[in-house]
């Protein structure tokens, strides 16, 4: 921008407060919140339909076409058939790309109604719940395909509760997610075929690292994985931590079972607790001995910074799910989950 554009439109500024100063209502200026609460309006009723009405019509070259309105986040915009095409507007919808997106991004972890509340709040732009969920249901998603090749993944569980038939109760069902690192995630209700062929369309490395917890259903998941490459499979060390500490007993044997485990001794720290005679002992013989080729030197790895030694990754994205997904007394149909 130029010097004297710059002032000109300083002057103009100054001209359009004086005039939105003279017809403010009293109680519009009594603190910052209403100032601000009341500008806003003012863009979102006044300025920011015209201004956004002559970009529209400067980068499209044209008017032609049967006009319609859109919400945006600068206020309703009256659009033409000819100027949405060329600005890639969906034909049907009634928000703008960006207030959509920002909507989906509420709807994702507040119910629909808190959502809507919540975007009136954000945006200053009322929208109706049953609106959020005609948008939710209506979009069409597609799995993403990773731009750069894939060297770690993990994956991890959580549950939904599901509502029966009438008259019958709820029930926990399992979902999935996997964790894409460096890159992105993706859940399936019951579709683990899906979750499967979601990794393996993928542009993965010919060695693949692959996370997770002790979980049965987690590694028949990942034994599927990268079928054309390898697989460098290791157990979550932070649930090797909390699978240690359940034995119990002497602090000494732990933090020497702890010692060792760090560095991928798996009968060295078995030896430690053969002896022990507890019940909670054995049974942490018997997961070291089932996962024993997934516990790796954990020391080396970190040190070199060769790859990842935990899952967080995606338990954080199965927190971030369950937030949408257990929201207080929610119960979910099939065809809401689906």
């Amino acid at each position: 921008m130029k010097p004297e554009e710059r002032e000109r439109l300083k002057a103009c500024h100054d001209e359009i407060a004086q005039i939105l100063y003279r017809n403010s209502p009293p109680e519009s200026l009594e603190d910052l919140e209403s100032i601000e609460q009341h500008l806003r309006q003012q863009w979102l009723e006044v300025m920011g339909p015209d201004i956004a009405f002559f970009f529209i019509k400067a980068a499209t070259g044209t008017e032609k076409g049967r006009e319609r309105t859109i919400n945006s986040c600068i206020g309703p915009l009256k659009i033409t058939e000819d100027q949405a095409k060329k600005l890639k507007v969906k034909k049907s919808t009634r928000l703008s790309p960006l207030l959509e997106k920002g909507s989906l991004r509420m709807a994702a972890v507040l119910s629909f109604e808190k959502a809507a509340i919540e975007v009136g709040v954000q945006t200053g732009i009322k929208i109706d719940h049953s609106a959020l969920h005609r948008l939710v249901t209506q979009k069409e998603w597609s799995e993403p395909i990773a731009e750069l090749s894939i060297k770690e993944t993990s994956v991890d569980g959580g549950k939904v509760r599901v509502r029966g038939q009438q008259g019958e109760g709820s029930q926990w069902l399992d979902y999935k997610a996997v964790r894409l690192h460096s890159s992105f995630y993706a859940a399936y209700f019951q579709e683990n075929e899906s979750l499967i062929n979601f990794v393996n369309n993928q542009p993965l490395s010919p060695l693949l690292t692959c996370l997770g917890d002790g979980h049965d259903g987690i590694w028949n998941l990942i034994n599927k994985f990268n079928p054309q490459g390898r697989r460098r499979e290791i157990l979550d060390w932070f649930h090797l931590m909390e699978n240690l500490h359940k034995v119990g007993g002497s602090n000494k044997r732990l933090e020497q079972a702890r010692k060792l485990l760090w560095e991928g001794q798996v009968n060295e720290t078995i030896k430690l607790f053969e002896s022990a005679g507890r019940r909670q002992a054995a049974n942490f013989c018997n997961y070291l001995t089932k996962h024993r080729h997934r516990i790796v030197n954990y020391q080396l790895l970190s040190e070199e910074n060769i790859c990842s030694i935990g899952s967080g990754a995606v338990e954080s994205t199965v927190k971030q799910i369950d937030r949408r997904l257990k929201i207080s007394g929610a119960g979910w149909s099939l065809k809401n989950i689906s």
